[in-house]
């Protein structure tokens, strides 16, 4: 994913430096060129050697260190980094880059960078709540930087409030969120709707599906990572839901379709992938089935469920784009055609449940993407690439 990107951790002095470790490894798994650079307090809670090993890149804590003439190394690290993160960042750091103190590697490479810049503080709570401090982060931000904000919990001076450096997964996924993708979604609102709803019987019956939402949660993902102002309308699921996304929980289709009647209009891409439950029950019986539960009969008097996605197509707004999500287990391509037309849509991504590695439960998607004047049909993807293939193909239109 971050193949050919360049990114320079900056490590202050910290107890919370060791977390650094992991995030080095994980940027590396995910294929970038990582620079750590250490200043000299943060050399007392963890060895350069360690990132070493890691990044395989020396771990540069020296200003002037000679051990490579061919280039001013504060300068060639600047220029090259795609973005650089500080963390732990020190009330003492943070103060440095605030008013543009260089005197060690770290702040002398930050004034050289063009490249965007985040901070995450880390100290205690007292310390964070200074208004000095306060005031510094501000100024960082009033130049763009951005601010990471600590957790809160129990630090390791004994206090207990904010102050707390985030999860390794929390710092990565903000270097991913600047710079994993491309921002051609920049300035749009993707509304995304995921996962089954679910229809109360009684008190301890339910109807619903087999979706596990991880295909909407992928599109999700993907268009908040290409700058897209993502919200998410999920059924319940098992699985969290991506970093950086609004996200609202329903449980049955009449909720999804009222949270959808409230923002649909203020959207620039809608995309369905949402496994409606068909049925809901009703006071008067419309449509009836019988099925043995403990060995008796239970007849269920039920009515059709509004379609959300015919609603849409019929009162999208001028350059709004609509597109659903079709589950055959046969005629997929004929039954999707049909989907399109009558829905209004502007594309229908289609997958047969009788695929291997494609449907409900997979972590792969086999999709075709049908739109009035073309067909996709693309090859077997992780559900990510095929979130990144359907969300291509909507912004050609």
């Amino acid at each position: 994913m971050l193949a050919g990107k360049n990114i320079v951790l900056g490590v202050t002095g910290s107890i919370a430096a060791y977390k650094i470790a992991n995030v080095a490894s994980a940027l590396v798994k995910l294929r970038a060129n990582v620079d750590v650079i250490m200043t000299r307090n943060a050399t007392q809670f963890i060895t350069p050697v360690t990132f070493e090993t890691l990044t395989k890149n020396r771990c540069l804590t020296d200003t002037f260190d000679r051990s490579d003439v061919s280039e001013v190394k504060h300068i060639a690290v600047a220029q090259r980094a795609d973005v650089i993160l500080i963390a732990p960042a020190s009330a003492d750091f943070i103060a440095k880059m605030a008013h543009g103190i260089a005197d060690d590697m770290l702040s002398t490479t930050l004034l050289a960078a063009t490249c965007p810049v985040q901070v995450s503080p880390a100290m205690n709570t007292q310390m964070f709540r200074h208004p000095a401090v306060q005031d510094n982060l501000s100024i960082l931000k009033s130049r763009g930087v951005t601010v990471i904000p600590p957790d809160e919990g129990h630090l390791a001076c004994g206090a207990d409030g904010a102050g707390k450096l985030p999860s390794e997964q929390t710092l990565l996924n903000y270097i991913l969120r600047e710079i994993a993708k491309e921002k051609d979604l920049t300035g749009k609102k993707v509304l995304v709707t995921a996962g089954p709803t679910r229809e109360s019987l009684d008190p301890v019956r339910f109807i619903t599906n087999h979706s596990t939402g991880k295909m909407g949660y992928a599109v999700a993902r993907q268009a908040m990572l290409r700058g897209a102002d993502v919200t998410l309308i999920s059924g319940p699921v098992s699985i969290s839901p991506p970093p950086f996304v609004k996200d609202i929980n329903i449980q049955s289709a009449q909720e999804l379709f009222n949270t959808v009647q409230s923002l649909y209009a203020e959207q620039d891409i809608i995309i369905m992938t949402a496994a409606v439950a068909d049925y809901t029950p009703a006071e008067t019986k419309t449509e009836k089935i019988k099925k043995s539960a403990d060995g008796a009969d239970l007849s269920l008097s039920l009515k059709r469920t509004t379609d959300i996605l015919q609603w849409l197509g019929t009162r999208k707004q001028k350059g709004q784009l609509v597109c659903g999500f079709s589950m055959e287990t046969e005629n997929v391509l004929e039954n999707s055609r049909a989907k399109l037309q009558k829905k209004n849509a502007d594309m229908i991504a289609a997958n047969s449940l009788k695929d291997a590695g494609s449907g409900f439960g997979t972590d792969t998607n086999h999709l075709v993407l049908i739109k009035k004047d073309s067909i996709i049909d693309l090859p077997l993807l992780s559900k990510e690439d095929a979130a990144d293939r359907l969300l291509d193909s909507l912004l050609e239109l």
